[in-house]
């Protein structure tokens, strides 16, 4: 902040009493870049940058982007194409926002090529309490040589500091993981196919549900249902920049009444989170799609399933939803057309190839309106 308070004394000595206008260095899409901003003054053509990735040696403590100068308005890059505010109001906004990171003020990522342990104690032989998935955010509450003590989501415990990237490391990760949410705000949110009323509704999402956002078109917003393009009314969600978090054991475990067969298959697939989506692809490790990933998964059970989510609807028993046990099939659909599949884990949930930004997740089974359920199981 040394150097940062210098320029701006020197900057306040030239420019005093002169608003700025901010404008984008390159054409300004609808969700702007992290970074990439440059303050001109308009009176004398003179201009000073703020770069959230163009940085001098030794100024990496000193890193912005974009929310910076949004001065905490919305993500829509019109809030900030004219502005009058002054030095004084930028460095308010920078005192601010300078070490939010997405929310938290230690920020850190986990720098594994699976899952990352997280204990009850600081030890290897610790009660696991959650796992950490592959480029997963946390907040750093303390480090000693060995391990740090972190929160992640609703986990709290201890993992190995070898596997996190923090300080400057972590905000660069991050700048290149956080994903543009858009969460519901209403029940029962319309998916639509084109960005109007008169289109085709697709399926519904449930309320507090996010939705990655691919860009907003004035009153409508271009989301990700899975791999497929969709909107949805700007008026009923809120956008937002997340980082993934940790996975508690309640999301790993099942209760009472489930048999091994179950039991093993939903643990065995959720070996995989965080590995890629690849459309066509069916490998668990270097990337498949939906129907993929479910039949590689089956496949070490000796259940064999056809390649792709539509065909494999019409294997087994349907069954309702609300009947599904961990290691059923839950299918989603595109109007009436099945495009996706999902294996039920439990405690209302499915683990999933979602999207090649997501890769395997665990969602809610009502992230978008079930289609169908099937047994391929019986035990």
């Amino acid at each position: 902040m040394k150097r940062r308070k210098v320029l701006l004394i020197i900057a306040g000595v030239m420019l005093m009493q002169t608003p700025f206008t901010v404008q984008a260095s390159m054409p300004v899409p609808d969700l702007l870049p992290i970074g990439q901003l440059k303050l001109d003054k308009e009176s004398s053509g003179e201009s000073g940058q703020v770069s959230g990735n163009s940085l001098e040696a030794g100024a990496e403590d000193d890193m912005e982007t974009a929310q910076d100068v949004l001065d905490g308005d919305a993500i829509g890059s019109s809030a900030i194409l004219i502005s009058d505010k002054t030095a004084e109001d930028y460095e308010l906004a920078y005192e601010r926002a300078k070490n939010a990171n997405w929310g938290y003020t230690n920020l850190g990522i986990a720098d594994v090529s699976d899952n990352l342990n997280i204990r009850a104690i600081a030890a290897e032989d610790g009660r696991l309490v959650g796992k950490l998935p592959r480029n997963a955010a946390c907040e750093v509450i303390d480090t000693d040589d060995t391990w740090a003590h972190i929160k992640s989501g609703s986990v709290e415990g201890y993992v190995s500091l070898e596997y996190l990237l923090t300080g400057v490391p972590a905000k660069f990760k991050a700048e290149e993981l956080a994903v543009t949410v858009a969460k519901v705000t209403t029940d029962g949110l319309n998916v639509r196919a084109e960005a109007n009323t008169d289109s085709e509704v697709i399926t519904l999402v449930a309320q507090g549900e996010e939705l990655e956002v691919a860009a907003v078109e004035g009153d409508w917003v271009k989301v990700l249902l899975d791999d497929d393009e969709v909107y949805v009314s700007a008026e009923y969600v809120e956008v937002s920049a997340e980082l993934g978090t940790a996975v508690t054991m309640t999301e790993l475990l099942y209760g009472q009444g489930v048999s091994d067969i179950r039991v093993d298959i939903c643990q065995y697939a959720k070996e995989f989170i965080g590995n890629p989506y690849v459309w066509g692809g069916t490998s668990l490790t270097k990337g498949a799609d939906c129907s993929g990933f479910v039949m590689k998964v089956f496949q070490k059970y000796g259940v064999k399933l056809p390649r792709t989510s539509r065909t494999q609807a019409n294997c087994g028993t349907t069954i309702k939803v609300s009947e599904a046990k961990p290691g059923d099939l839950i299918f989603y659909a595109k109007g009436k057309t099945i495009n996706h599949v999902a294996i039920y884990i439990g405690n209302g949930q499915v683990v999933h190839a979602s999207s090649p930004k997501t890769g395997i997740k665990i969602s809610n089974v009502s992230y978008r309106s079930p289609f169908k359920a099937v047994r391929v199981l019986y035990d």
